[in-house]
């Protein structure tokens, strides 16, 4: 069996679509690239940007706004890239968000309770996050349990662990404003250093996951791990690495918000649970439909982060932003399985069964 055979894009039509595609027009290709089946979360942010431009227009169509939607959401984008490779690769990672707390209040713990400077803190920050991906790939992969209820239960005690440590008080000290704030709060261009984090993250895994066999091999595994597996695929290796990579990108995701705070806060990361997987659901429906991808995701963070700041700018209610990411989650998982049972597939729930 080969990796054409394991493919997650539909791989006995791809060949022959990019051969047509080849034949068209420059017009042709444009308008295939934008087509609405690739790209409709760009269709339904311009659908937000023009709603919200006549409900609120003093406030929402100005450059302002732009470089609200980017920075307010820059963790959340860090937040659902870090979690698309093991999503990849048929595993979920539920405790990305209590690493993110964790990786945090580590930071600001060693900075500001132990005296340390920056760089050893964060080593420390991104240290214990990869340890908690090395339980995670523990339990997970050595230990088969299911990567939804084992993630889950490693986030549990995550959280049971900074409450122990903290008792909930958040910490802070004026040693963690300069250098270590500086990380989250500090402009480029008039964007916070997140929101480039956030891009280099995504070049990064947009070139590892499109452009290297490894990336192809990431898609094989969580596309059909039996069939990657007996082509000669180290799944298993494939979903152990995953679950560290996820940890570590959330650990930096959790340094970027204790830097944005100017905080170590027990319970910083929770709330990114919920955005960013319907972020990277949605991003699966989008360039790339059936797959996780880097652009895809930021389109969905991006279109998120538009109805969610146009909301805030036109003072709806504050359930207003969870349900309209809630209902967001739920269509873009509508449309991915929709797109995966098309495909052949047997949806995402099949996908993930272990």
């Amino acid at each position: 069996m080969t990796m054409q055979s394991v493919r997650p894009d539909v791989p006995d039509t791809e060949g022959s679509a990019h051969a047509a595609t080849d034949r068209r027009s420059p017009a042709g290709r444009v308008l295939s690239l934008i087509s609405p089946k690739k790209v409709s979360a760009l269709y339904v942010l311009a659908a937000i940007v023009v709603l919200f431009s006549i409900w609120v227009p003093a406030t929402f169509p100005q450059m302002a706004t732009v470089q609200q939607v980017l920075n307010g959401n820059a963790v959340i984008g860090l937040a659902a890239l870090s979690i698309i490779i093991p999503l990849s690769a048929r595993v979920f990672d539920l405790s990305f968000a209590y690493t993110m707390s964790l990786s945090g209040v580590t930071a600001a713990y060693f900075i500001a309770e132990r005296g340390w400077s920056l760089v050893p803190a964060l080593l420390a920050a991104l240290g214990v996050s990869l340890v908690v991906g090395l339980i995670n790939a523990i339990v997970v992969v050595v230990m088969r349990v299911d990567s939804l209820i084992g993630t889950l239960a490693t986030g549990s005690i995550i959280q049971a662990f900074i409450t122990f440590v903290t008792d909930e008080v958040p910490i802070v000290a004026a040693s963690l404003f300069g250098s270590f704030s500086d990380l989250g709060q500090k402009e480029f261009l008039g964007l916070i250093y997140p929101v480039w984090y956030m891009l280099a993250f995504a070049v990064a895994l947009w070139y590892a996951l499109e452009h290297t066999a490894l990336g192809r091999r990431i898609y094989a595994t969580g596309f059909n791990t039996e069939a990657a597996r007996l082509s000669g695929i180290k799944t298993k290796r494939i979903q152990f690495c995953s679950l560290l990579v996820s940890a570590l990108l959330a650990g930096w995701a959790g340094i970027s918000l204790a830097a944005v705070l100017g905080t170590g806060s027990p319970t910083a990361g929770t709330p990114y649970l919920l955005p960013a997987f319907a972020a990277a659901f949605l991003g699966a429906t989008q360039l790339r439909p059936g797959r996780f991808n880097a652009w895809g995701t930021l389109l969905g963070v991006l279109t998120l982060g538009a109805g969610t700041t146009g909301l805030a700018l036109a003072a709806a209610p504050p359930w207003a932003a969870n349900m309209f990411t809630g209902v967001v989650l739920i269509a873009a998982l509508a449309v991915t399985t929709v797109e995966r049972n098309k495909a052949g597939g047997r949806g995402w729930r099949s996908r993930f069964r272990r």
